[in-house]
């Protein structure tokens, strides 16, 4: 492949102050794992975008990450008249690993598509993803927990809390919502994740308590399913992924930037990999 190019169509343009709008609205380009770039709109709906002319005739893989928080029509994808398309090497297992959660699990406000942690783990474990995070409304309804517990996948990880508005709300769904799944799935891995630091909880020292409670939700969840003899829950503390020693991997004091979701992806592979049956990876930032 010499030259690839794409033509997109949006429905509307980017405008979110705290997300960059290659993250909003651009479609990444992998080549073989490595960034190519991304194709975006200007002030206009519709664009065509050349991610590469005159390059060496080689074999490439290539992988497109779509938005992370717009809607995009891909109108058609071109390479130079001569090129074979083959189909891609199989993923490393052949279920999707399942991500729902809140705006966090959205994938804001990485700076672009191939920057969430669901990206960055899928290229460190050669893993499918579905991405179900849900800006403002992660909040574990019992219809969701229906249609989630509809897809065959390899894990679920379940990464909401932020959206409900305190413990005793989180306390109605959590439970309810992991066993909705667990009924339809019964061996399935399901990780409980707990929410990652916040930059306010930097003066409430020890932990802000409204924060704190809601986590006990989860770990109470968590330790009950296990005691009922579920051996594959599995509990992630969020503080382990993102801690107060990496507070510059926020953007706006609670959702991360490319910074964070490296080191969330680098330090959740390892426990996935474990959880998947998979070689344990050497990653960038543990």
């Amino acid at each position: 492949c010499t030259a690839l190019g794409i033509r997109l169509e949006y429905p509307r343009l980017s405008g979110m102050r705290n997300m960059h709008t290659f993250g909003q609205s651009g479609v990444d380009l992998y080549a073989d794992g490595d960034y190519v770039g991304t194709a975006i709109h200007e002030q206009e709906k519709e664009v065509e975008y050349f991610y590469f002319t005159k390059a060496p005739a080689q074999k490439h893989e290539f992988t497109l990450y779509l938005p992370l928080y717009n809607g995009v029509t891909i109108k058609a994808i071109g390479v130079n008249a001569e090129a074979a398309i083959e189909k891609p090497r199989p993923f490393a297992i052949p279920k999707p690993v399942v991500f729902y959660g809140t705006s966090i699990t959205q994938g804001g406000c990485a700076s672009r598509a191939g920057m969430s942690y669901q990206a960055i783990l899928e290229r460190i474990l050669n893993v499918d993803f579905v991405n179900l995070g849900f800006s403002g409304n992660g909040r574990g309804e019992k219809e969701v927990a229906l249609a989630l517990a509809e897809i065959d996948a390899s894990c679920f990880v379940m990464d909401f809390m932020a959206n409900n508005k305190d413990a005793e709300d989180l306390a109605q769904v959590y439970e309810p919502f992991v066993r909705t799944i667990r009924e339809k799935h019964p061996t399935t891995p399901i990780a409980l994740v707990t929410r990652i630091y916040a930059g306010r909880e930097s003066i409430f020292h020890g932990g802000q308590p409204s924060i704190e409670a809601q986590k006990d939700v989860i770990r109470e969840t968590a330790a009950k399913l296990m005691t009922e003899g579920d051996t594959n829950i599995v509990l992630i503390e969020g503080y382990t992924l993102l801690g107060p020693e990496i507070a510059d991997g926020l953007v706006d004091g609670s959702h991360p930037n490319d910074l964070g979701f490296q080191i969330m992806a680098d330090r959740l592979a390892p426990t996935l990999a474990r959880i998947l049956n998979l070689p344990v990876p050497q990653t960038l930032m543990r």
